[in-house]
């Protein structure tokens, strides 16, 4: 019979494809084979207490078949978008989220696994899934682009962060390139104008949008010292800046071959800052504009929800739905979160490298500094195993309001050494390694009502919810973000 042969044992009883067509049907079965497999694992691990259902299923996909990550995404009907940059790629997405989730079924990697593992486990996790929404590292991100192929990506700003793992930033800035040129035609790119390193990235793309801040009024006086991409990509004359808002992010110009920020396709004006509680602004887009408030500090958050605004918009968001959801939106956790301790309050804010802990202290001191602070610095591979960042970071501002800082983490004895030579009184400085001790003394320190605040490096600030979650505080990390 046409289409098939007969089995050499039981004549023509039973019939297999043709080798021609069993390919694509071989194909299905391994693949269905290999999800299984990996969702079982991912189940063992769970019911184990581990964690690793986050990234184990994906770990497991990856290696036996490491094309299914890319079929699987190519399931999606609405395709995927992703997000990257060193600070602010978890809130961002939670912020595109938060907007989309009331219409559209995500794939969204809202625990924070943002390597190809963790992209894969939230695939296999998410059945019936429309659309994915990924936040990516940003030394993956032109992997996982490749990967995944994906309808819109945004990519928010590269500072300075884990030299030993990333490199120089112009190397990893020159790899977004590379990727963003083999993306699809018809991708939306989405970039931080306010980022040198990045404006460059939209041009000559058809679907491409720019974003940054517009008011003159909550600029720096003058470019931190500890600014990274300061210098001309076309000619290395040092940029003149017309307002400087985070790092090296802002309206920029060189004074020898003109090479300026772009137009803004999407901007935050009449920019209110209140202390940390909240941010009021106004979100102009091509589609209009609209008054936000934001329940979380900083002018770092506008970025982030202006980078949402954007990517949120090309995936179909309409403005006011836009507006809502960053109306509606809560902090990431470790994000400006805030945990009732013992009739006080936790702040927790993550520091990691130096833009992002400037603009921590920042925000402190501007709604008054703390006089009790816990600073946790650990040195794993997530962290970055260079600590030399927290020298360029200014902790000054910070220090002057202090009664008590109390170090901890794996290297508290550095920590405790550079707020020394900043300034704090050795006096003033407790140094207690042991994270879930500190966290009594930072209680113990602040007054019933008060607010204590943390400043951690990622590791520091998962093992401190950790503890946080023993005590019944807050949900598990991995229950939370589940």
């Amino acid at each position: 019979m046409p289409g098939f042969r007969t089995s050499p044992d039981r004549g023509a009883s039973v019939r297999f494809p043709r080798s021609r067509d069993s390919a694509p049907y071989t194909g299905r079965v391994r693949l269905a084979l290999e999800i299984a497999l990996a969702r079982a694992a991912g189940r063992m691990s769970r019911l184990a207490g581990r964690g690793g259902g986050t990234t184990l299923p994906g770990k497991i996909l990856a290696t036996v078949d490491p094309g299914a990550v890319g079929r699987l995404a190519r399931r999606l009907p609405r395709g995927s978008a992703l997000v990257s940059a060193t600070n602010g790629k978890t809130t961002t997405a939670a912020m595109v989220a938060e907007i989309l989730s009331p219409r559209v079924r995500l794939a969204h990697n809202r625990a924070g696994a943002n390597l190809v593992s963790g992209i894969a486990s939230t695939l296999l996790a998410s059945r019936g899934a429309e659309l994915g929404l990924f936040e990516v590292d940003e030394g993956a991100f032109p992997s996982v682009a490749r990967t995944l192929g994906p309808r819109a990506v945004c990519l928010g700003n590269l500072f300075r962060d884990q030299l030993d793992r990333y490199g120089e930033l112009e190397l990893t800035a020159e790899r977004w390139r590379a990727a963003v040129r083999e993306l699809d035609p018809d991708a939306w790119t989405i970039v931080n104008a306010d980022d040198p390193a990045l404006s460059d990235l939209a041009e000559g793309r058809p679907h491409a949008r720019r974003f940054g801040l517009d008011d003159q009024s909550v600029a720096r006086e003058r470019l931190p010292h500890a600014a990274d991409s300061k210098h001309c990509l076309v000619c290395g004359t040092p940029y003149e800046y017309v307002a400087a808002y985070v790092g090296h992010l802002g309206d920029y110009c060189c004074p020898n071959c003109g090479r300026r920020r772009p137009a803004l396709d999407v901007s935050a004006r009449r920019i209110v800052l209140e202390g940390l509680a909240s941010v009021r602004f106004e979100l102009v887009t091509p589609e209009g504009t609209v008054d936000v408030e934001l329940a979380l500090p900083g002018l770092y958050n506008v970025y982030n929800a202006v980078a949402a605004a954007s990517l949120a918009g090309v995936l179909g968001a309409e403005l006011e739905q836009s507006a809502a959801g960053l109306r509606r939106f809560r902090p990431a956790f470790g994000r400006a979160e805030r945990i009732p301790a013992d009739g006080r309050t936790l702040l927790v804010l993550l520091v990691k490298n130096p833009a992002g802990a400037n603009e921590a202290v920042r925000t402190l001191v501007s709604a008054g500094p703390p006089r009790v602070a816990v600073i946790a610095l650990n040195d794993a591979i997530a962290d970055g195993q260079d600590i030399s960042w927290i020298w360029d970071a200014d902790f000054e501002p910070l220090a002057a309001g202090l009664e008590t800082l109390v170090a901890t983490g794996v290297r508290a004895q550095e920590l405790a050494l550079r707020f020394k030579y900043g300034g704090l009184d050795p006096a003033r400085i407790e140094v207690v390694p042991d994270l879930a001790a500190a966290l009594d003394r930072g209680l113990e320190l602040t007054p019933a009502g008060g607010e204590l605040v943390l400043l951690p490096t990622y590791t520091a600030m998962l093992a401190l919810r950790a503890i946080a979650a023993e005590r019944g505080l807050v949900r598990p990390y991995w229950e939370a973000a589940a």
